[in-house]
């Protein structure tokens, strides 16, 4: 089986909800991001052989195989398809695991790879919402589940949502609120740090006026983050541990051993090891857990292989209880901050997550670093990258 190798990774800004990148088209986010990665990396576009782009709600302005609309938008040759990834919130890493799939297979040579997403545009949740609506001819199905007689038979009717699964996982590990809002505050002053040091300077491409990452909450505090109130009564869930709504996107290039001595290029990284495995779907977001656990075994290695961990933070009881179980020390998972802080743009975080994780090797002078992210359906990707620079 062949090497894949990331040669360069480039991202937007993160934008909050609302913010500096609210009104624009999600296919312009992802093209400004395809455009700086061909830029940088300088190879003739008409040698890539695929776009793979994450993506979900996949509706109104996202609609209609946004990848390919994204490549066509960036200025791209027609002749280069794209193909659009929903595996929920690890859409974006999972579009990198088949790029890397692509190249291993030898069916490739050079595949961009990433995702985007525009919440404030197309509010989380959009295509299950619009289920019930009398347009689609069906009124009475109001969610993916309940009118499924094999689901039904099989998990009942109970509700199915990343909320309550955020809430069960909290009580099952004993979570108290406390402890999920100084996991919060952490990641905003780990992401302010980072900011102040420069450290995403070299993965984001300014998108007009806005050139950092909008939801890092500087002023916040833990007297701050006890006064909103929960999701459910008698929860421990609130706003302030949950990722945040927001708009980006992300371009990787995955290219083989092959094209690197063919087109001169520079691997930045290999990947050497790409999964994806499955949990109980009502807790949902329990997933990063058993895709460890098979990661390690599948690769032999231990958790003292790795320097750097990113699990996103889609919720702060997702990374807290994943690092309890496998005892990964948090001074090693999330450096520079997590979705609590930088955003969640839901098909572009996986995309993001391993840009950064990528330059933050760089940085450090690590070698090992595991990305894991929990998604819909109880699932979860794990990518290990080995740093060559």
């Amino acid at each position: 089986m062949g090497e894949a190798y990331i040669i360069d990774a480039v991202r937007t800004p993160v934008g909050r909800r609302g913010g500096g990148l609210a009104e624009e088209h999600p296919a312009d986010l992802g093209a400004h991001a395809i455009k700086g990665l061909i830029d940088r990396v300088g190879v003739d576009p008409m040698a890539v052989d695929d776009v793979i782009m994450g993506c979900l709600d996949n509706m109104g302005p996202q609609a209609g195989d946004i990848a390919r609309t994204a490549w066509l938008a960036a200025g791209m040759p027609e002749a280069i398809p794209g193909v659009t990834v929903d595996r929920q919130c690890g859409s974006g890493q999972q579009a990198v695991s088949f790029a890397a799939m692509g190249v291993m297979s030898g069916v490739q040579d050079i595949v961009v790879a990433g995702g985007m997403q525009n919440m404030s545009l197309i509010p989380i949740g959009s295509a299950m919402d619009v289920m019930g609506h009398e347009s689609i001819g069906r009124p009475d199905i109001e969610d993916p589940f309940s009118t499924s007689k094999g689901w039904v038979e099989r998990y009942g009717t109970q509700e199915v949502s990343q909320f309550r699964g955020a809430e069960l996982i909290a009580k099952k590990w004993d979570l108290t609120r406390q402890q999920l809002e100084e996991f919060a505050l952490e990641s905003h002053e780990r992401a302010a740090r980072a900011q102040d040091e420069g450290r995403f300077d070299n993965e984001i491409l300014p998108y007009g006026e806005v050139t950092q990452d909008e939801g890092v909450r500087r002023g916040t505090t833990l007297e701050k983050m006890a006064q909103l109130p929960t999701l459910e009564e008698g929860g421990v869930i609130t706003a302030a541990v949950a990722s945040q709504i927001s708009d980006g996107a992300v371009a990787l290039m995955v290219a083989s051993e092959r094209a690197v001595k063919e087109h001169g290029l520079k691997p930045r990284a290999r990947i050497h090891h790409i999964s994806v495995r499955g949990d109980d779907p009502i807790y949902m977001l329990t997933g990063p857990i058993p895709a460890t656990e098979y990661a390690l075994a599948k690769t032999g290695m231990t958790v003292d292989d790795f320097d750097l961990f990113e699990c996103n933070e889609a919720f702060a009881p997702v990374p807290i209880v994943w690092m309890r179980e496998h005892n990964i020390p948090h001074e090693k998972v999330n450096v520079n901050g997590g979705a609590i802080a930088l955003g969640h743009p839901l098909g572009c975080t996986g995309g993001r997550l391993m840009t950064t994780l990528l330059n933050e090797l760089e940085r450090s002078g690590g070698r090992f670093g595991l990305q894991t992210m929990c998604e819909g359906g109880g699932q979860a990707n794990v990518t290990i990258l080995e740093c060559l620079s």
